[in-house]
């Protein structure tokens, strides 16, 4: 019954990619006051990013589950999970200030809308969820294929903003962050395609 919201998570991973995906980072030590901002932004950003790949890991694991109850729980905490969390990657991004490069402030400031934004968004998708009629199966299920639909647009909303405040000397300064660094061992980062095979037939 959870399986339209799996593969609608697909393309919902597409800012968390964003946000652990600097690169190697190479050159010269650079501006200390960029590297500096830097690590203001990245410094809480790793613990903000599991609990994003653990609310959607719980939506994952609930794929099969028949309890619609128990379903809508599982759904409610996850973006309530994952609102919070781009709720407190928008504060580490206001509370850093602007980076010291042209157009910083326009950088961050667009940056922050869209972080705000989304946080905004997976608490509709929780209130949604949770006006949602678990006793009737069917009705159910409708709703969480609205529910999966509102997800893929979301997916498939434009994350510009954010790339934009890691280009240039930002960038190669967030790349040399532990923070904004692709954990190592850890899991593969989910498909960024809202279409993948993860049972959206169902």
């Amino acid at each position: 019954m959870n399986k339209k919201l799996v593969a609608a998570l697909s393309g919902g991973a597409a800012l968390v990619l964003a946000l652990t995906g600097c690169g190697g980072g190479d050159g010269d030590d650079g501006d200390k006051k960029v590297e500096s901002w830097a690590e203001k932004v990245c410094g809480g950003m790793q613990p903000q990013l599991k609990k994003i790949r653990d609310a959607n890991a719980a939506i994952q694991g609930a794929a099969d589950e028949p309890d619609s109850k128990k379903l809508q729980q599982t759904d409610s905490q996850a973006f309530q999970q994952i609102s919070d969390a781009y709720r407190a990657l928008g504060k580490s991004v206001k509370d850093a200030g602007a980076p010291p490069v042209d157009d910083g402030e326009k950088a961050q400031t667009e940056a922050l809308k869209d972080l705000n934004a989304r946080s905004r968004a997976y608490e509709d998708l929780k209130t949604a969820v949770d006006k949602l009629d678990t006793k009737d199966k069917s009705k159910f299920a409708k709703g969480l294929n609205g529910i999966a639909e509102e997800l893929n647009k979301l997916g498939k909303n434009s994350d510009d903003a954010f790339k934009r405040l890691q280009e240039g000397e930002v960038g190669e300064a967030m790349a040399k962050q532990k923070g904004c660094q692709r954990p190592s061992g850890g899991a593969p980062a989910p498909s960024m395609d809202a279409n993948a095979s993860t049972g959206a037939s169902s």
